[in-house]
């Protein structure tokens, strides 16, 4: 069979290729032009940004290209949206930390691009292959990003350790793929949707479900395959760990979605009781373990995992509000977690050093812009309004009550009072209590306008929630 590539197949994934192409263009560039740090960021940026307007552009037409393979518009440009953002954030946050930590730029912001550019494939696919091609794509990126500082051993075990395990996990995905497509006779998300109800009977795909919800629980963080996040988050360069923990949860997620879309869920209730069940110890453990953490980065890795337990709960719901309240999750976490991470990137002095609370006393005197920003992420992250975080924690919130799972939504509340412990733990430490000494490093504008970008989004999110629900209630 002949694939007919139309102009408009190539228009409506026109956001792909153009960062597939400013990824190519920057590679050339790096390897013609000594010292072209500064030219493959401003390119770098310039191709993010152009690709999140693009991207914005296309929210409201939908349709499909490439005979099937790629949904165009409404789900995928929504996230192609978020990952765009997060891309450009931390592009703006790694101009000043690669030159302070001596990493070479081009290669770590050609990595970074076809990091979303395979985020972007596994949003808008409509077929399993497609899901699997970005998956791969972004998880490589991802593997190599976590060593990049490659003078520091931390940095070298991260990426280990994130491969070893990320390869055990992409096993599971594809013979979980392969049982689907088995008994399903397609690997067409849309069709495999279709026919959820004629499957509920056939073991092999009840099966093969649940091996690709291993694979998926394992990229989101979620207990019991969560055991790399905190070593990989600590030893990966900072604004890595940042852009990790955001666009590639939310990555992961908006797969998830798709194919654990709320009739599969309604459909396969042994499936539905597991996720609830994920969901559920994954903020139990995340939110007590990080409780213990002396060092922030740890302390945002455990969170991260509570926050998948959150994000999980969406959807268990398998309901639209349960549904939307994961988009607008995803959005705001993306923009509170590249915050906080952006924070620590800022003040982190060469070779990992300035992480741990303590080194964070008397942030407020020394540097009050800084530590004011740090606290309005830390109090986004908690789910204090009116900030973002709140009403993602309501959203999802709501829709598990809606669905039954009362005691879902009620433990959620419960592990976000303890979550408010270790969050306002770094307020305290930054507001009440006496500096040791001045922070003396410089802090860099650019970055600092990332930072509050960030804060304008997660304000803007909070003050106006109903913007990005009315943008996505029609995609479900």
């Amino acid at each position: 069979m002949t694939l007919q590539v139309s102009s408009t197949d190539l228009l409506t994934a026109g956001p792909m290729i153009l960062v597939a192409c400013t990824g190519l263009l920057v590679l050339v560039l790096d390897a013609m032009i000594e010292k072209a740090e500064a030219l493959s960021f401003w390119v770098s940026l310039t191709g993010l940004v152009a690709a999140l307007v693009w991207c914005f552009a296309g929210i409201g037409l939908t349709g499909v290209a490439f005979g099937g393979m790629l949904s165009t518009g409404g789900y995928g440009s929504f996230f192609g949206v978020v990952f765009a953002a997060s891309g450009i954030l931390s592009v703006m946050l790694s101009r000043s930390y690669t030159a302070r930590e001596g990493i070479a730029e081009g290669e770590y912001y050609v990595l970074l691009l076809f990091a979303v550019d395979g985020m972007m494939l596994m949003a808008a696919a409509a077929d399993l292959v497609i899901f699997f091609l970005g998956l791969e794509l972004m998880s490589l990126c991802f593997y190599i990003l976590a060593g990049f500082a490659r003078k520091r051993s931390g940095s070298n075990e991260a990426a280990l350790k994130y491969f070893l395990l990320g390869a055990f996990a992409t096993g599971f995905l594809l013979y979980g793929i392969a049982l689907v497509y088995g008994t399903a006779g397609t690997t067409n998300i849309a069709e495999i949707t279709s026919k959820a109800m004629q499957l509920t009977q056939s073991p092999l795909f009840i099966v093969g479900l649940g091996l690709l919800m291993i694979g998926l629980v394992f990229k989101v963080a979620g207990v019991p395959f969560h055991m790399w996040v905190p070593d990989v988050y600590e030893g990966a360069p900072t604004t890595v760990s940042g852009f990790m923990s955001t666009a590639g949860k939310a990555a992961a997620f908006s797969a998830f979605l798709l194919i654990f879309a709320p009739k599969i869920v309604g459909a396969f209730w042994q499936l539905r009781d597991v996720l609830a069940v994920v969901a559920a110890l994954s903020m139990v453990v995340g939110n007590v373990i990080a409780i213990s953490q002396s060092n922030v980065k740890r302390m945002l890795a455990y969170s991260s995992i509570a926050h998948a337990g959150y994000i999980l709960t969406g959807i268990v719901a398998a309901n639209s509000y349960g549904s939307n309240g994961v988009l607008f999750y995803l959005a705001a976490y993306t923009v509170m977690n590249v915050g906080a991470f952006g924070v620590l990137s800022l003040l982190e002095t060469e070779g990992g050093k300035r992480l741990t609370f303590d080194e964070y006393v008397g942030l407020g005197n020394t540097k009050p812009f800084v530590a004011g920003l740090m606290a309005l992420f830390m109090f986004s992250l908690a789910g204090i309004p009116p900030f973002a975080g709140f009403f993602g924690k309501y959203y999802v919130f709501a829709g598990a009550v809606e669905a039954g799972f009362t005691w879902l939504a009620i433990l959620g509340v419960v592990m976000s009072i303890v979550s408010a412990y270790y969050y306002l733990r770094l307020v305290v430490v930054m507001y009440f209590r006496e500096p040791a000494g001045p922070i003396a490093e410089p802090v860099n504008r650019l970055a600092v306008g990332a930072l509050v970008l960030s804060a304008a989004a997660i304000l803007g999110l909070g003050l106006f929630p109903t913007a990005v629900l009315n943008l996505t209630s029609h995609f479900f």
